[in-house]
C-alpha cells in the first residue's frame, strides 16, 4: 500500500521531491520513498479530441459544418505517453492518497487533476504548492499540504481556457481557411485568439514600415565653450543655410541655463516578461530561450518558479529576501561593488502579488558553482541576481541642464547631465562591465560647462547637418512582448488585472508557433512577417485581430480562478 502518490508535472520535479522525500527503490516511471511513491507526468498526458473524433462529418472541411460545438468534451491519451499513464494507473490502484504536485498555476492544476479524472479516481487528494525547489522551500511545502479541492477553481480557469480556445482554433482555422480557398489561395490558414491578434500587429508595423516616406530636415549647430546648441529642425535647406551664415563668426548670448535635479528610482524586481524582455536587450535570447533557461534554473533550485506576472514580494519573504541579497552580493562580478545598504521593504507589496511572487535567486546559490553552468543559464542568473541588488539600492540621482542661447535672431539649446549619485546604476554599469558583448544603449547626454545667463561667445563657428526622419523601427522580441503585454489596454477597466495580449507563461509559445507556422521569421533580432504572413494578415476580420476578445478573456478567467466567475457562463 502506498500511503501517498506524489503525481508531478515532470520528472525534474518528481525528482526533486523524492529527494526530500528520502529515495528507497528508483523504478521505471516512478521512485518508491519509504511508504510514499513519486510519479510524474510529462507535461499534459492527455490532449482534446480532434473534430473528427467527435464527429464522422467533421473529418471533411465544409462551411455546413461549422461552427462545430461538442456536445461533451473529451480527452484521449496521448500516444507518446500511453505507457506512463499505465504506470500512473497501477499506483493509483495502490495509493491511499494523492498529492498533486502540478505546477503551481493553473494548467499545473489542471494537468494532475484531468489524469485522476482520466482514471476516475475517487480517494482523498491533497495539493502541494512550490514557488521554490530549494530544501528549505520543498520541506515547508510539505509540512503545510492543502486540500486539492481548495484548488478547483483554478482547474476551472485552465479547462475554461483549454476548451474555449478549441473553439476558436478548430472553427476559425476552418472558415479561414475555406474563405481563403475560395479566392485561390492554398494551404491551412491557421488561427488562434492570441497568435492572431499577434500576427495582425505585426503585419500592421511591417506596413507602416513599407509605407513610410522619409523627409529631410536640418539643424544648425554652434559651438559654443566644448559644448554644441542645436536650432530646431529646418525644413528648407536654404533657410538652414541662411541661418548658418549669419551665425558664423557673429555673437551669441547665454540667454537662459535651468537646472534640475531628477532621481530614477531603482527598477523592480523581474517577473517572466520583463526577464524575457531584458535578456533580448542585452543578450539576444528569444523568448522561449529565456524561458527555457529560466525554467532549468528553477529544476535545479537556483531560482523561483518563473512564470510569474508579478515583481514584488510578500512580507513573509522579507528575512529570505534579505539572506538572499548578501548572497547575491558576493557573486562576481557584484563582489566589486561598494557598499551599500539595501532597502528590502522597497521589495514587498503583498497587494500586487496574484499567484506568484517576482522571481529571485533561492538560498541554493550559496553552494551553487556558476561556471560549471550552461553559458544561457548563467547569464540569466546572473540578471536576476543583479536585478535583485539594483531593486534594494539607492536611486540614482542627477541633476538635467538645459542652456539656451541666441544667435542671428534665432533660438538654439544645449542639454547635458550632471551625475549627483550613481545609485543603483553602479551595480547595472559593473555588470555591463562584466560583459564579453556590449549591448547597445542610449547615449546619455554629457555634462555641459557651467554656462551663466548673459555669458557672451565671439567669433561663433556654425554649422549644418543633414537628417532624416526615421520609419517605425520593427518589433524584436523585446518590444514585441512590451506590446503584448499592454495591447489594448486603453479600452479595458482601470481595475482589471489580466491585459493584453496572452500571459506571460504562454507568450513565447506563441512566437515561436508563428515562427513554426512559417507567417514569421527572425532577422536577427527583428521579428518580420512573411509574405504569408502578410497575405493572412490582410484578410483576417477585426473579431479576431483585435486584443480585446483575448484581454476579456483572461480578465474572465482570472475571475473563475479566483471564484468570482462562472465557468458555465464564460463557455456559453
Amino acid at each position: 500500500m502506498i500511503q501517498r502518490l506524489f503525481i508531478a508535472e515532470k520528472p525534474s520535479l518528481g525528482k526533486a521531491i523524492a529527494a526530500e522525500l528520502g529515495v528507497t527503490q528508483t523504478c521505471q516511471g516512478y521512485i518508491v520513498c519509504g511508504n510514499d511513491a513519486v510519479t510524474w507526468c510529462f507535461g499534459h498526458l492527455l490532449e482534446q479530441y480532434d473534430p473528427d473524433d467527435y464527429d464522422e462529418a467533421w473529418k471533411l472541411w465544409r462551411r455546413s459544418s461549422l461552427p462545430m460545438i461538442p456536445r461533451e468534451w473529451r480527452l484521449k491519451p496521448k500516444e507518446s505517453t500511453r505507457a506512463q499513464l499505465q504506470v500512473i494507473s497501477n499506483l493509483l490502484g495502490e495509493a491511499a492518497t494523492v498529492v498533486n504536485t502540478g505546477d503551481p498555476d493553473r494548467e499545473g492544476q489542471l494537468l494532475v487533476d484531468e489524469v485522476l479524472e482520466h482514471f476516475r479516481y475517487t480517494g482523498p487528494v491533497q495539493r502541494i504548492w512550490l514557488a521554490s525547489l530549494d530544501s528549505r522551500s520543498i520541506q515547508k511545502a510539505l509540512a503545510t499540504l492543502k486540500d486539492n479541492r481548495d484548488y478547483a477553481n483554478l482547474r476551472d480557469s485552465a479547462r475554461a481556457r483549454s476548451q474555449a480556445d478549441w473553439l476558436i482554433g478548430m472553427n476559425a482555422t476552418r472558415a479561414m481557411t475555406l474563405r481563403g480557398r475560395e479566392s485561390g489561395r492554398d494551404g491551412v490558414l491557421s488561427m488562434g485568439r492570441v497568435q492572431t491578434p499577434t500576427l495582425a500587429m505585426l503585419v500592421d508595423r511591417d506596413s507602416k514600415i513599407t509605407l513610410f516616406r522619409k523627409e529631410k530636415y536640418h539643424h544648425v549647430r554652434l559651438t559654443l565653450g566644448g559644448a554644441d546648441a542645436v536650432s530646431e529642425k529646418i525644413a528648407a535647406p536654404e533657410e538652414a543655410e541662411a541661418l548658418r551664415a549669419a551665425c558664423a563668426g557673429a555673437e551669441a548670448v547665454c540667454t537662459s541655463v535651468t537646472r534640475e535635479q531628477k532621481k530614477e528610482a531603482p527598477p523592480r524586481l523581474y517577473d517572466l516578461t520583463t526577464l524575457q524582455r531584458e535578456a533580448n536587450r542585452i543578450f539576444g535570447y528569444t523568448a522561449k530561450q529565456t524561458l527555457d533557461y529560466a525554467q532549468s534554473l528553477y529544476e535545479k533550485k537556483l531560482l523561483t518558479y518563473p512564470r510569474t506576472d508579478s515583481r514584488y514580494l510578500t512580507a513573509d519573504m522579507a528575512e529570505t529576501a534579505s539572506a538572499g541579497l548578501h548572497l547575491a552580493a558576493k557573486v562576481p562580478p557584484f563582489d566589486g561593488c561598494g557598499e551599500f545598504f539595501p532597502d528590502v521593504s522597497l521589495l514587498v507589496n503583498d497587494g500586487k502579488v496574484s499567484d506568484h511572487h517576482a522571481i529571485i535567486p533561492t538560498l541554493e546559490l550559496e553552494k551553487a558553482d556558476l561556471s560549471a553552468l550552461p553559458v544561457g543559464e548563467r547569464n540569466i542568473l546572473l540578471l536576476v541576481c543583479r536585478e535583485l541588488l539594483c531593486a534594494v539600492a539607492e536611486p540614482y540621482v542627477y541633476e538635467a541642464v538645459t542652456a539656451t542661447f541666441t544667435c542671428g535672431g534665432q533660438t538654439f539649446t544645449a542639454k547635458g547631465r550632471h551625475i549627483l549619485s550613481e545609485g543603483w546604476r553602479e551595480i547595472d554599469h559593473i555588470f555591463r562591465a562584466s560583459l564579453k558583448e556590449q549591448p547597445e544603449d542610449e547615449a546619455e547626454p554629457a555634462a555641459l560647462p557651467d554656462f551663466t545667463e548673459g555669458q557672451l561667445f565671439d567669433q561663433v563657428e556654425a554649422a549644418v547637418t543633414e537628417h532624416f526622419t526615421a520609419p517605425p523601427k520593427a518589433y524584436t522580441e523585446d518590444t514585441l512582448l512590451a506590446a503584448m503585454e499592454t495591447a489594448g489596454k486603453e479600452d479595458m477597466p482601470e481595475d482589471a488585472e489580466r491585459k493584453g495580449l496572452g500571459t506571460p507563461a504562454t507568450r513565447a509559445a506563441i512566437l515561436e508557433k508563428l515562427v513554426a507556422a512559417g507567417v514569421v521569421e527572425r532577422k536577427g533580432k527583428s521579428l518580420i512577417p512573411t509574405k504569408a504572413g502578410i497575405n493572412l494578415g490582410t484578410v483576417l476580420p477585426d473579431t479576431l485581430t483585435s486584443p480585446m476578445l483575448t484581454a476579456e478573456w483572461e480578465q474572465k478567467l482570472t475571475a473563475i480562478a479566483r471564484g468570482e466567475g462562472d465557468p458555465a457562463a464564460f463557455m456559453a
